[in-house]
């Protein structure tokens, strides 16, 4: 416990915090008999700073409630000494062992320098995939934290925890390692992703019994027709066009997806409709609109990934009798036949281009011409061809059976 003598000699904080004269008037008022709030009143503060003051440093004596300034005034000053220097700071040995192998440069096999390409300025943003990225050793901060045990096995001073050379690049103020240094990691991150961001990925409205996985197994096969995928393709300024490929013929049916009014600058209306048109709502009206039209036996279901444009699933699978199944995240291979229509679009409909210019009608147009283009897959049949095969094959086995 802080001696009854105590004075602080750190210097004075900003306004933000309690100093020693306010830490005399609490206790002084307290001891008056004045509430949370009165004091909070008369020092301009809010009354949980109050509060919180009171709780961290008051003493229990005999059942009663003591606060002391000159103890409260000790336990921050304690606290405004930390954080401890960075292990990274003190240590040049282990910051130059901690660096090289981060960002060192690679040495061919006949022992000289590799060259790299010429790095994009630090900007202190994630740098575009499509730009250079620094050519390094490139240790990921786990390794070297483990290799040091290995390489020091009787120095204890070389050792770190790989969260600690990941503080030193991305927390300022620990010093030590140049936060450009983050274009070395793997994933070349300008800012460090909560982990509670990156649990949330898998999305809560895929539920196990909706996975890839269940998913019949005449699907897989195609053996059957009626199954679908789906996906959007994503053009400027959130626009949106959706595709829906049949798995055993290939045809092709693509979803208009206009902005809604009130798309643009201005107030935009909390919690309300994605007005970008490629919205849940939107995008289940848009399937639904679409695949009811065909017959029930090519409606048996759709493969869509975990975009949150399908959180209406449920009702989608109401309104039309259609069962969705989800992809695992980051899969995409698992919607293998969407993913090669997606390419054929994009000569109709490039990266970059807004595809909201494009009417209902014009999307007609494409998907006549990409299913009436011959397929080596499909015997060099046109997927309309191939659809229409089975609509026959079907119709006749119907007839058959009645007769």
């Amino acid at each position: 416990m802080a001696p009854s003598h105590f004075v602080s000699s750190a210097p004075l904080p900003s306004g933000r915090y309690l100093v020693f004269t306010d830490r005399e008037q609490i206790a002084l008022w307290r001891a008056q008999g004045h509430g949370v709030r009165e004091i909070a009143l008369r020092l301009a503060r809010a009354s949980s700073t109050i509060s919180r003051e009171l709780r961290r440093n008051a003493a229990t004596r005999a059942g009663g409630f003591e606060y002391r300034a000159t103890t409260a005034q000790w336990h921050a000053d304690r606290a405004a000494r930390r954080p401890k220097p960075a292990k990274l700071a003190v240590n040049a040995k282990l910051q130059r062992y901690v660096q090289e192998r981060l960002a060192g440069v690679g040495i061919a096999p006949s022992g000289a320098p590799v060259r790299r390409p010429v790095v994009v300025p630090w900007t202190g943003r994630r740098h575009g995939r499509r730009q250079h990225r620094r050519w390094a050793r490139a240790w990921s901060p786990e390794q070297i934290a483990r290799r040091l045990a290995r390489d020091f096995p009787d120095d204890e001073a070389m050792r770190i925890s790989h969260e600690a050379i990941y503080q030193a690049l991305y927390v300022q103020g620990r010093g030590a390692l140049r936060r450009e240094l983050t274009t070395c990691l793997r994933t070349g991150r300008a800012l460090r992703v909560p982990r509670a961001r990156s649990r949330g990925r898998g999305k809560h409205f895929v539920t196990p019994e909706l996975l890839i996985s269940q998913r019949p197994t005449e699907a897989t096969d195609r053996a059957v027709p009626g199954h679908w995928e789906g996906d959007l393709i994503l053009g400027l300024g959130s626009s949106a066009i959706g595709t829906l490929v049949e798995r055993t013929t290939r045809f092709t049916l693509l979803l208009h997806l206009p902005r809604m009014a009130g798309h643009g600058p201005g107030v935009r209306v909390k919690n309300g409709p994605a007005l970008a048109g490629h919205g849940a709502e939107a995008v289940r009206d848009a399937i639904a609109r679409t695949i009811i039209t065909l017959p029930a036996q090519l409606r048996r279901s759709l493969t869509w990934d975990q975009g949150v444009e399908m959180t209406q699933h449920a009702r989608l699978r109401i309104d039309t009798g259609v069962a969705v199944y989800f992809c695992d995240p980051h899969s995409p291979w698992q919607r293998g036949t969407n993913e090669n229509t997606n390419g054929l679009l994009r000569q109709y409909f490039p990266k970059g281009t807004d595809l909201s210019v494009h009417s209902a009608d014009a999307l007609a147009a494409v998907a006549l011409a990409l299913n009436a283009r011959p397929r080596k897959t499909l015997g060099w049949r046109t997927p309309a061809e191939a659809l229409d095969d089975v609509l026959r094959s079907a119709h006749t086995a119907t007839v058959a059976r009645t007769g």
